[in-house]
């Protein structure tokens, strides 16, 4: 699986898990391809920041493919 915590990682285009800022206490999951990344640095302990093509943002959680 890979590090969801490395923007190496992280595509637009890709679908991914992520979590919402106001699900990170429980931790719902919420699945969409990505349109941006938000995140400059290179490696984030939280997950690298994503716009989905929807709109919404979050961390990445899992990579989908």
């Amino acid at each position: 699986m890979l590090d969801n915590k490395k923007r190496i990682n992280i595509k637009a285009g890709i679908k991914v898990n992520i979590v919402l800022k106001q699900d990170q206490r429980t931790g719902k999951l919420t699945s969409g391809i990505i349109k941006d990344i938000l995140t400059n640095s290179p490696i984030h302990p939280h997950g690298i920041k994503v716009r989905l093509q929807d709109g919404q943002v979050g961390r990445v959680q899992e990579i989908l493919q």
